[in-house]
Order: structure tokens, then sequence, then C-alpha cells
């Protein structure tokens, strides 16, 4: 086979592999292509128009170099792999982010390139910033804070806080997202191109931010690092990567050479030292003056008035901007308007809800009051039916107190007949209580009398008895004859009847002491009767007295509708006069 055959086998394409920071693209590219050509093919493809920013990156030998533009690519120290691997960024940082980078696919690439330097800690940031950068990644990726739809745990698979900060503090991921979304929820209303540029403004305010490191040696060979960015050149210790020891900015440079492994700086001021330093590879001497150049270009460029290409660029991304803020305020008027249609169709069902409620509220109000005013009928026909049979009983307790009213005046009449027989008893009985004392008066004094009658009677006979004894024998022997026995029968015989006399007499006079001992006895007996009899019917008196008064009662109870216990009333007070009497005939 010909040489010339074998040329014609050889292969005319070959296969390589972009990753981007948010996509990965294979393309088929041909042989004699240069760097230039696949750069901007991976360009077209994302479509990006600022192309300065960015390079194509490849790992070789524990380090990466940059796809030179001006060469082909399979004449460079690319990976022999098929497909052969390159990493789309961002090679060189703005200064400016707001003012530098124009396309919203721009501000994207670096937000996603800053974002996974910060998380793999590349690049320092506080916890603080790290928690206000994650809620502005939030912000990017979920939209505004809505608590209905963002549920505690909806970042459980997002990767927004370094390790190192998570390490630091004892906090739960549960914490950690609390924190988040309490400055996430403040972010409302702001859009995902405006979220990542609030993101990339903090991020370039930090040390380490677009600095990419470098191990070098001074004259001492003192091991030191040397950060390239936007700003300039510093050195720093290998310990620090914060605050540089010495720094050299770009306008203060006047030129940056390299031969083999010695870099030397010189400054704009000829008074100054000439800085040099030394590193021992020279892949990474060449990377070195590569970002120099690059970042000086930048810098004088930033100088400049822009190029006609970046004013169109700029002027579409004005109109672009403006379009989309006012495509953004329409979409927030109409959501507004449909949050604000949502709420009142919300507030118009619960309004609903509300009146059907107070509807069915009504009804069970209305069925109520009519079972109520049923009710209240039966209660006022029942009412009016104890109304009348009250009226009834009124009238009969007004008669039955018309009957006890003249049924009193009968009784306080008939009291005062018997009070008036009363006066009239004890009247009589002071009459025979004094007649009785009289009689018993006049009885002392007949007995007395009689006592002294039968006394001298007794005296009289003795005296007679020893007058005849001593004169009768004296007469009849000397003086006298003896006198005939019809003399001395008529002598006896007249002193018998002078005795006689004085004992019918003394029986006259006891049989009527007796006889008038009988009759007050009849008469004290007749007035004991009267006096039990009397006792007897002011005892009647007293009960039909107290019936009546309670009967009185119990008819004014009823007739005002309510009973009430009866009153006690003690007849002492109105009837003292009555019982002064009743204890005077008892004594009686």
């Amino acid at each position: 086979m010909s040489i010339l055959g074998l040329k014609k086998k050889q292969p005319k394409t070959f296969k390589v592999k972009v990753i981007t920071m948010d996509a990965e693209m294979e393309f088929s590219c041909e042989v004699k292509w240069k760097g230039k050509d696949l750069f901007d093919l991976v360009c077209r493809t994302v479509g990006l128009r600022e192309t300065w920013f960015f390079g194509l990156r490849y790992t070789i030998k524990d380090t990466y170099a940059w796809l030179k533009q001006e060469k082909r690519v399979l004449d460079q120290e690319v990976p022999k792999d098929s497909p052969i691997t390159f990493h789309f960024l961002a090679k060189f940082f703005p200064e400016k982010v707001e003012e530098e980078l124009v396309q919203e696919i721009t501000q994207h690439l670096f937000f996603l390139q800053v974002k996974k330097q910060i998380l793999d800690e590349e690049i320092f940031c506080s916890p603080e910033a790290s928690v206000l950068l994650a809620s502005y990644a939030v912000q990017a990726k979920y939209g505004d804070y809505d608590p209905n739809f963002h549920k505690p745990g909806f970042l459980a698979q997002d990767e927004l806080l370094p390790k190192r900060v998570l390490m630091q503090y004892q906090m739960t991921a549960d914490m950690w997202e609390e924190k988040i979304t309490a400055w996430y929820a403040e972010h409302r209303g702001i859009a995902r191109d405006e979220a990542e540029m609030e993101y990339l403004k903090i991020a370039q305010d930090l040390e380490m931010y677009g600095v990419s490191y470098f191990a070098i040696q001074n004259k001492r060979d003192t091991d030191l690092l040397l950060g390239v960015d936007a700003q300039g050149l510093h050195i720093y210790s290998p310990n620090s990567k914060l605050n540089p020891n010495k720094s050299f900015p770009w306008s203060g440079i006047r030129n940056i050479s390299y031969s083999e492994k010695e870099f030397t700086i010189k400054p704009l001021d000829k008074k100054k030292d000439v800085f040099k330093f030394y590193s021992s590879q020279l892949r990474v001497n060449k990377l070195i003056l590569q970002l120099c150049i690059g970042n000086h270009d930048l810098f004088m460029r930033r100088r400049k008035v822009d190029s006609i290409e970046v004013q169109q660029m700029k002027a579409q991304a004005k109109e672009e901007k403006a379009r989309k803020k006012m495509e953004r305020q329409i979409l927030a008027r109409e959501k507004q308007m449909r949050e604000e249609a949502e709420r009142a169709k919300e507030e118009m069902e619960r309004r609903l809800f509300q009146l059907q409620d107070e509807a069915r509220l009504a009804n069970e109000a209305l069925l109520r009051s009519e079972e109520t005013a049923d009710l209240l009928a039966e209660k006022a026909q029942i009412a009016e039916e104890e109304a009348k049979l009250l009226a009834h009983k009124a009238a009969e307790a007004e008669q039955d107190r018309q009957r006890l009213e003249v049924t009193a005046m009968k009784t306080k009449e008939e009291k005062r007949l018997m009070e008036q027989k009363m006066r009239e008893a004890e009247q009589l009985a002071v009459k025979l209580v004094e007649q009785s004392e009289r009689r018993l008066k006049e009885a002392d004094h007949l007995k007395q009398d009689l006592t002294e009658a039968k006394d001298a009677e007794r005296r009289a006979k003795q005296k007679l008895l020893e007058i005849t004894k001593t004169t009768y024998p004296l007469i009849a022997a000397y003086s006298t004859p003896p006198a005939p026995p019809e003399a001395a029968d008529f002598a006896y015989e007249s002193a018998s009847t002078r005795l006689d006399f004085k004992d019918s007499d003394m029986k006259r006079l006891s049989m009527e002491i007796e006889r008038e001992r009988l009759e007050y006895m009849e008469k004290s007996k007749h007035l004991q009767d009267q006096l039990k009899e009397l006792k007897s019917e002011i005892e009647s008196l007293k009960l039909e007295e107290q019936q009546q008064q309670a009967g009185v009662y119990s008819l004014h109870n009823e007739a005002r509708g309510y009973v009430q216990e009866p009153v006690y009333i003690p007849h002492s007070n109105r009837n003292s006069a009555y019982m002064s009497q009743m204890a005077f005939f008892e004594e009686v």
C-alpha cells in the first residue's frame, strides 16, 4: 500500500466534549481546526458574545492549561482521549460585574462558576456572607418565596453552604435552612438575572474572588504565592491567601518578562526596584504569562472607549433588560391581578360559605322562633285560662272576704255581747262574792251568838239547878205550905217551857243557817256552770276567729297568685282583757 493510501485512511475529524457550568456538549471537529474554531463553535452554541472573558481549559499532568486559539487543537498538549474533554470556564474576571457583564448568559455562567468556587472553598467566604449568598442562589433557582409551596425541607437536596461553614457551627440542616429561608423571603420580586447579579456583586468583594494562585520562590528560595487577577499581581505568604504582602497594580507595571524559570516585573516608576521570582515548571510560567497578558489587555481595554460591537451589545442588552423589565412588570401586574382575583374569589367563597352558614343559622333560628311562637301561644292560652281561673278564684275570694267580713262583724258583735255578758257575770260574781262574804260574816256572827247562847243557856241551867236545889226545900219546910201538886206541875212546866223555847230558837236558827248555806252552794254551783259555759264559748269564738283569719289569708294569697306561709298572730295582744277576765273567773 502506498503512502498516499495511508494518508487517505487517516480520520479527518475528532471528537470533543465540552463541559460548561450547566451542560455538556459534544462536537465533531476537523483535524485542521485551530483553538479559535472550536472556541467560536462553543460560544455560538451557548449564545455567548462576550467571549473575551472565557476559554477552554484542559488538564494535563496534574495541572491545567488553557487552549490557545492561534494554534491547531491537535498540535497542543491536549489529552489523547476520545473524546477530548474541555471545560468552558471564565478565564478572566471583570473588575465591576454590574458594568462589564452585559449578556444574561454571561452573568449566569459567572454566577455558576463563582458559586461553585465558593462551595468548593476555592474562594473564602464568611458564614454570614455565605448565608446571604445562599439566599440569593435560592431566589435565582426557585423564584419568589411561597410558604404554601416551599414547605420546610425543600432545600434539603441543595448544596448552598461550604462544608467549612457547616462544620464551624453546631447547627442542624433545618436550622441552616431556617436562616436561609428568612433571608430568602425578603428577596420577593427579584428576577433570576437580578438575583444572580446581586450574588456576583457580593462575591466580587471577597478577597479571593477572581484570583489565580501559583507557587513561586524569591531570590532567597522562600516559598511564596503569586496571585493574578483583574487588578494586578499580588505576592502572598503560603499560609495566607487573603491579605497580600505586596501588590503590583497593572497601572504601575511597565513590563513583565520571563526567561525559562525566572520572572521579572518592571515597575513603571524606574526608581523602584525590579521584582524577580522563580517558578520550577515551564508550563506554569507560560500560564502565568498568558494570564498576565490577558488581564493587562482587559485592564487597558476598560480604560478605553467601548468598541462598536460592545456598544451594540450594551444597547441590545439595555433594550433586552428594558423589555424584560416591562415583561416582568406586566407579569407582576398580571400576577398581582391574578392573586387579587384569587383572593377575591377566596373572599367570595368565604363570604358564600359565611352566607350559607348564616342562612342555615337563620333557618334554624326561624324554626326555633316558630316553635317558640307555638310554645308561647300555648303558654298564652294557658296563661289566659289561668287568668280566668284566677279571676274566678279572685271573685270567690272576694265573696269569701265579704262573707268573712260579715262573719267578722258578727263575731265582733258576738264578742261585744260576750264582753257585756262577761262584765255582767263579773258584776254578778262580785255581788255574789260580797253576798257570800256578808253571809259568811253573818254565819260567823250567828255561830258566835249561838255559841254564846248555848253557853248562857248552859250557865242558866246550871244556875237554875243550883238555885232550885238550895231554895226549894227551905220554902217547903218553913214558910210555905206545901204546894199543891198542880202548882208544882205548873212551875215545872213553865221552866221547861222556857227551856223548850230556847231549844226551838236554836234549832230554827240552825235550820235557817243550813238553808242559806245550801242556797249559797247551789248559787255557787250554778255560777261555776255559767263560768264554764262562758269559757267554752270564748274558746270556740277564738277558734272560729283563727279559722276565719286563715281562710282570709289563704284566699288573699290565691287571688294574688302565690302561696304565703300562714303568719301566726298571737291572740294575747288582742284578747288581753279576755284572758284577764278568764283568770279572774277561774280564781272565783
